[in-house]
Formats: structure tokens, C-alpha cells, sequence
């Protein structure tokens, strides 16, 4: 039997489209949780609404389906027929609703103008409780209808439903028309939003991969263009060299000379590429903050806000964030470590605080900044430069506070970062 083996099939599909919403939603309870303990938004969107969200809503039938089974209803084989109908070609259209290509399919616009169809029929035979399908058809209606014809769609269901109701039980029951443009308008905008934003979130994410992906080339090139001549030059000069230190070892000293000052150019060349390489964002030393502080069994809490800043900004308060997160994960012993980054005015201001008790790297009052490390000093400095200015020193409460503040407009002032070596 064909439409036996279509049943099965559908069945099939359904129990493994729930079994993926469930695994959806712990995922998604695991994400929320991670985020709450570190303080931070969650950016997990939630598993993505499946037809199953939109069954509840079959509950506003209980009523029709009490009076059949309370013998309530004349010809209660035609309304349990046509509850089943009725249910049975919902379950299917909201299903589909979720899957812009059957969304538009022409089985799903014939299923849902048969639901249409037999709503108008239970609503005018039985009313009562039965009109109360004009809700649920509007849900459908607008789980499949969305775009610029939603407008006349749901007017015109709102128009069908009012008119039924208005016939079946007077004007007591217009709110069934209110219910059914309420319900269609909100689901068509609830689930057009949610479909928006999962969009521009899978886009963002492609966006970045696409980003990195080009880095990595970039990166494979100036290496590759670096290298290339340079052992190139290395390999024709050390064959130069063993060539004619049998019979010329002057000679052969100068191509072993030119080999020397080629390496140390290349290594210079390669140290200036990697490291320009490294220097990340603000961003990027923040999430280097993040897991070096929880590898060091330190729960880090990071806040943002406040205006962008520039490239020259990000570079100096990211080396504050590296060299204060360096002296917390050595010398603090702390549990907590507090990074906040907020503009105040024309200024902004960075704080990292952690409430270690072991010694800092910089010692004496909170007046003598960077007279510690030299770190500490040597940013103290470029952010003096930067007509910035550095506090660090043991906190009231506890712990140890390293406090950077630099101008907005700071981008012709700031010092040029320090390099690795």
C-alpha cells in the first residue's frame, strides 16, 4: 500500500526532525549556561523552531473535541471526521512552513486552502467552540504566508472569519476575527524575524571564515615571497662556496660572509612579517585574556561598551591587557579576574582587577605608576605619549587593579606598540 508506506515515511521523518530539536535545545541550554558563568551574552540563537513549537496550539480543539465525545454535537461522525481532517492537514502544513522550499510548494498552499475550506464548514455546521479553528488557521496561515501578501491574506481570513462568526453566534463572537488576524500577523512576524536573524548569523559566520581563509592566504604568500629568493640566494652561494674552498678559501669566505648578512635579513624580514602577523585586535587579546586566565583556573569576566576606538587605541590597551592578564596569571593567586572597557566623556578607560592576594609586580602606592615592572613602566610611558595615563596598585577591597585611560581622538598620538622579539 503506497499511502501506507507515505504514513510511515512521514512518521519517520517527523520522530528524526524531533530527535534534532532536542539535541538543538541541549545545546543550546549548554551555551546559555557557559555564558551566564563566564558573564557574558549568550551569542547561541537557540535551536531553530520546527513544527513542533506550533502544536501546542491544537489544545483550542479540546473544546469541539469534549462535545463529541459528550454527544453534544449532531452528526458526530461528520466533526470527528472533520477534527481529524482538520488536525491531520495542520500537523503536515506547519511542518512544512519551517522549509522555505516546501513553504511554497503547491501541495502546501492546496493543503492549507482545504483546511480553509473545512474550517468554513465545522465553523457554519456546529459554531460554538468549532469557531474557534479560524485561530488555528490563522496560525498556519501565517507560518506559510509571509511577504508583501501576508497583508491581503490575513485581512481576508479576518474578513471570512468575522463574517462566520457574526452568522453562527452574533456579535459576541467577533473576538474569533480579532484572535484569527492576531494569530496570523504574529506567527508571520515571529518566525519571518527568527528566519532573518538565524540569515544574517550563518552570513556573519561566512563572512569571518572567508575572512580568515584569505589571512591564511595572504599570510602563505608573504612567507612564500620572503623565503623564496632568500634560500633561493642561499643555496647558489653555500654551492659557491663548497665549490671553491678547495682552491680559493678567501673567496670562499666572502659567499659564506653574504650567506650570514642574507640569513639575518631574512630573519628580520620574517620576524617583522610574523609579528605584524600576531598584533591582533582589541578582541583578539581579549580572547587571548580569556583562555590564558581559565587555563589558570581564573574565571574571567570581560565588559564592553563605549564608542570604537581607533587602531592606535587598540593596539596600546590590548598590550595593557596582555601585561596585566600576564602579572594576574603569575604572581596573583586570584579566583576572579575583572576586565571592563567603557568610554567616560572623551576618554576611555580600561580596567583589569583580580582579587589574588599574591604579590604584584609593581609595588609601592598607587602613585608610583609602572615603578614596578617593566612592563608596566614601559606602557606607562607610550600612554603618556598617547596623552593617556596608567594606574597600578593593590585595590581597597583586595586583589590588584591596573587602570589605562587614553583620549578617543588619540589616533595621531599613540606610540607605535612594542614588537616581540
Amino acid at each position: 500500500m503506497t499511502w501506507m508506506r507515505g504514513i510511515t515515511c512521514q512518521l519517520r521523518q517527523w520522530k528524526a526532525a524531533r530527535a534534532q530539536w532536542k539535541a538543538d535545545m541541549a545545546e543550546f541550554k549548554v551555551a546559555q549556561k557557559e555564558a551566564r558563568r563566564k558573564g557574558e551574552h549568550p551569542e547561541h540563537p537557540g535551536p531553530p523552531p520546527t513544527g513542533f513549537s506550533l502544536l501546542p496550539w491544537l489544545l483550542m480543539g479540546m473544546g469541539s473535541f469534549s462535545n463529541l465525545l459528550q454527544g453534544k454535537t449532531s452528526n458526530p461522525w461528520i466533526g470527528g471526521l472533520g477534527l481529524f481532517v482538520f488536525n491531520s492537514l495542520y500537523i503536515y502544513v506547519v511542518f512544512r512552513s519551517f522549509v522555505k522550499e516546501k513553504r511554497q510548494a503547491v501541495s502546501t498552499l492546496v493543503a492549507l486552502i482545504v483546511m480553509g475550506l473545512i474550517t468554513c464548514g465545522l465553523a457554519l455546521g456546529y459554531g460554538g467552540s468549532w469557531l474557534y479553528f479560524f485561530p488555528l488557521l490563522g496560525l498556519a496561515t501565517g507560518a506559510v504566508v509571509r511577504g508583501p501578501r501576508l497583508g491581503q491574506v490575513g485581512l481576508a481570513l479576518t474578513a471570512l472569519a468575522a463574517a462566520v462568526s457574526v452568522y453562527r453566534a452574533g456579535w459576541d463572537a467577533i473576538n474569533v476575527a480579532y484572535g484569527t488576524f492576531l494569530s496570523t500577523m504574529v506567527t508571520a512576524a515571529i518566525l519571518s524575524l527568527s528566519e532573518a536573524v538565524r540569515e544574517l548569523r550563518a552570513a556573519r559566520e561566512e563572512l569571518a571564515r572567508r575572512a580568515v581563509e584569505k589571512e591564511r592566504m595572504r599570510f602563505s604568500r608573504d612567507l612564500h615571497d620572503l623565503l623564496g629568493h632568500t634560500l633561493s640566494v642561499i643555496v647558489v652561494k653555500s654551492e659557491a662556496a663548497r665549490r671553491l674552498a678547495p682552491r680559493d678559501m678567501e673567496a670562499a669566505l666572502g659567499q659564506i660572509t653574504d650567506i650570514e648578512a642574507v640569513g639575518r635579513q631574512a630573519l628580520t624580514e620574517i620576524r617583522e612579517a610574523v609579528t605584524g602577523y600576531r598584533e591582533g585586535s582589541l578582541a583578539t587579546e581579549l580572547d587571548r585574556a580569556r583562555s590564558a586566565l581559565s587555563a589558570a583556573d581564573i574565571d574571567p569576566v570581560v565588559r564592553q561598551s563605549g564608542p570604537p576606538l581607533t587602531p592606535q587605541n587598540e593596539a596600546l590597551l590590548g598590550w595593557v591587557v596582555r601585561e596585566a592578564v600576564t602579572n594576574a596569571v603569575r604572581h596573583s593567586r586570584a579566583t576572579r579576574c575583572e576586565i571592563t572597557l567603557d568610554g567616560i566623556l572623551d576618554r576611555v578607560r580600561l580596567t583589569i582587577a583580580d582579587d589574588g592576594t599574591g604579590d604584584s609586580p609593581a609595588t609601592g602606592p598607587a602613585e608610583t605608576i609602572g615603578i614596578g615592572g617593566t612592563g608596566l613602566k614601559g606602557l606607562t610611558e607610550r600612554l603618556a605619549v598617547a596623552g593617556g595615563s596608567l594606574r597600578a596598585g593593590p585595590s581597597p577591597r583586595g586583589g590588584f587593579t591596573v587602570t589605562a585611560e587614553l583620549p578617543v581622538e588619540a589616533a595621531d598620538l599613540a606610540a607605535t606598540a612594542p614588537r616581540e622579539p
